[in-house]
């Protein structure tokens, strides 16, 4: 386990994190929302590349904060930032791993994926 510490960089273990985070809190709030909009009946997303780059630099931009902001403000950041993703100690594999038995992670899986399922069939009927 050491070797594995000593070849990692903190830079790595950094983008790491962020990455997870983007991935599995930032996206699928953010997806949400465009979905919300479209259901709303916002007809200005329909073909527009510019709502996967609102997902995609929105997604970035909320990781980006809850990863530097996470660890200074933990009572303001305790729902978007998630210190199991930037553990020096824990590979990739082992940060997901980890942070999935959780059981408020299980249950907040399973709540973006009801979430998004139902947006979707939402968005789906209405056209």
């Amino acid at each position: 386990m050491n070797a594995t510490i000593a070849r990692r960089s903190r830079v790595q273990n950094q983008l790491e994190g962020f990455a997870l985070t983007t991935i599995f809190q930032s996206l699928p709030t953010f997806a949400a929302a465009v979905l919300l909009l479209k259901l709303a009946g916002s007809h200005d997303l329909v073909g527009d590349p510019g709502v996967a780059i609102f997902v995609s630099f929105a997604s970035l931009c909320h990781a980006l904060l809850a990863g530097l902001l996470g660890p200074k403000f933990p009572n303001l950041f305790k729902t978007v930032y998630e210190p199991l993703f930037f553990d020096l100690r824990l590979s990739l594999s082992d940060k997901i791993t980890q942070w999935r038995t959780q059981p408020i992670a299980s249950l907040q899986l399973v709540a973006i994926v009801l979430m998004l399922s139902v947006l979707a069939v939402g968005v789906a009927s209405v056209g």
